[in-house]
């Protein structure tokens, strides 16, 4: 029985991505596995999207979706209607552009994000 989309046999780690996208407070690491663009989030306490990130294109708000989940720490969303929410570890989630996010607390936040790696934080 034939599963899926058909993908090369390989194994990579974040310990040596494809590529790393920095900003103050955070990076965005990304790995090039089976045809996907898998990225890891890290955001230190303190850091927002619309400061951190949305600052250097004059965005307010994150035009991505985002498909992933919270590996570890917290952090809020905003959608530009208003809506609001937290993200906690072991949470799977689905955000479509146009929100805000930022850091919960005092401990590191870290996501795997599986749709919007391609296009989030690139400088290019």
């Amino acid at each position: 029985m034939k599963l899926g989309m058909d993908v090369e046999r390989s194994r990579k780690t974040f310990e040596e991505p494809d590529e790393v996208r920095t900003f103050e407070l955070g990076t965005f690491e990304v790995v090039m596995l089976g045809g996907m663009t898998i990225g890891r989030a890290r955001y230190e306490p303190g850091w927002r999207w619309s400061e951190h990130v949305g600052s250097r294109t004059g965005e307010t708000s994150c035009p991505v979706s985002h498909v992933g989940m919270v590996v570890s720490g917290r952090a809020a969303v905003r959608m530009d209607d208003g809506e609001e929410f937290v993200m906690e570890p072991g949470q799977l989630f689905a955000i479509p552009g146009g929100h805000d996010s930022w850091v919960v607390g005092d401990e590191p936040y870290v996501s795997l994000h599986f749709l919007g790696a391609d296009a989030y934080a690139d400088p290019g």
